[in-house]
């Protein structure tokens, strides 16, 4: 990837972790000028990549250091992807480093041609290759303002694949030119030829939302742009019964710990591995959520249970900080590594593959309504903005379905 310059400025390296020839390494994307190649030639271990077009080092905390310290004094340095690596990774066993561009999945057939007129411009675009330096602006540009408005970093890496997706199919044409028709066609494209999912479309969209009217301030200029209908999915749920076999299959302490108080209380994956120990109230029986999804704080339920286990767990590790932390001290423990806990924990239950971690929050939401919690109260406890995302569980919950009789049913009895 070329990142672009300017005379009055310090160039922009990036650093981010890849994965090239069964081996893990730290990616350094510079401009391919002469005085950077230099300069990073002098790099121990460090190669150049003609495949990803930019220089590598394997990957380590010495060398991220190294690189870090040799780089920082003649250049602009985005670490945020090494950051977050070196946060969420505490050991080489775990990683599953990000690409350095999201490649195209789908191969697209060719065009027929009912799908030529629509496809237009971008039937012969679908091969992976790196955006134009005028389009690299673009990112540095749209990564700027995403901080400064300080989305979240999940959304930040979202919005920028999204629209290095579209770059690669435009190539050499800069983006800011397109008109909302050429949108369109790329949308339908991506639609009928890519045979992208609803919600991958939907992402695609606000990405670019964001930069034709965020970064180029072109107001409205999406809403002409009509949006695919989402599919209505319904929450993946464990039975009562199963969550306990799951729980308490668990020996080790603190995975078991991790478990029960997301179940508990209703924890995403990312709310539960940031908890502080200070978040958690004894005396009033409450969980402390701080800048959960939407950088809302919420207050959650504190199971008996559960403050029984986390005063075994406290006793035995003796957290500092985050109240679980990882491998090491300063870190919380990664969300992958959780996934891994719930994964072993529900092995041999007969679950379905699409179970996930998010499904105790699922759970505990279904199992309070068929409990009589009233749906007002579950939809604070989750921290939705709209009930309608609450009621979801109604439509999964068996205390609802069992008092409906089918037709049939009746009729046989008759007989």
């Amino acid at each position: 990837m070329q990142v672009s310059t300017t005379n009055n400025a310090p160039p922009l390296i990036v650093l981010q972790p890849i994965q090239h020839r069964n081996q893990c390494w730290i990616a350094i994307i510079a401009p391919l000028l002469q005085n950077i190649n230099n300069l990073l030639r002098q790099l121990p271990a460090i190669k150049f990549s003609k495949t990803h077009k930019c220089w590598l080092v394997p990957l380590s905390r010495e060398n991220y250091k190294t690189v870090y310290h040799h780089l920082i004094a003649f250049a602009q340095l985005d670490t945020g992807a090494m950051k977050k690596w070196f946060t969420e990774n505490n050991d080489a066993a775990n990683m599953q480093p990000i690409a350095i561009l999201p490649v195209v999945k789908e191969n697209p057939k060719k065009n027929n041609p009912s799908e030529k007129k629509a496809a237009g411009f971008f039937k012969n675009n679908t091969e992976a290759i790196l955006p134009s330096t005028l389009n690299s602006a673009l990112l540095r540009d749209m990564l700027q303002l995403l901080q400064l408005k300080s989305y979240s970093k999940n959304t930040q890496r979202t919005y920028m694949g999204e629209m290095e997706q579209f770059l690669q199919h435009i190539k050499k044409h800069p983006a800011e030119s397109f008109t909302v028709q050429r949108l369109k066609d790329y949308l339908q494209y991506c639609y009928s030829t890519l045979k992208l999912t609803e919600n991958t479309i939907h992402s695609r969209m606000n990405a670019m939302k964001f930069y034709y009217e965020q970064v180029l301030k072109r107001e409205k200029f999406f809403w002409e742009i009509p949006r695919p209908k989402k599919r209505t999915i319904l929450p993946k749920v464990i039975s009562e019964e199963k969550i306990i076999k799951a729980l308490f299959g668990v020996e080790n302490v603190k995975h078991k710990t991790i478990l029960v108080t997301a179940y508990s209380a209703g924890l995403r994956v990312s709310e539960v591995i940031s908890l502080r120990i200070t978040d958690i109230d004894s005396d009033r029986m409450q969980i402390a959520i701080r800048g959960a999804k939407g950088k809302k704080d919420r207050m959650a339920t504190l199971s008996l249970y559960a403050l029984q286990l986390l005063r075994e767990y406290v006793t035995l590790y003796k957290p500092k900080g985050y109240l679980f932390e990882g491998q090491y001290k300063e870190t919380h423990y990664s969300s992958r590594s959780a996934q891994t806990i719930f994964n072993n924990a529900i092995t041999g239950l007969n679950l379905p593959e699409s179970i996930s971690f998010h499904s105790l929050r699922h759970s505990y939401a279904t199992h309070l309504l068929e409990n009589g919690t009233d749906i007002k109260y579950i939809q604070d406890l989750l921290g939705h903005n709209d009930i309608k995302t609450t009621l979801r569980y109604t439509h999964v919950s068996i205390k609802s379905l069992a008092k409906i009789e089918s037709p049939l049913d009746k009729i046989m009895r008759k007989k």
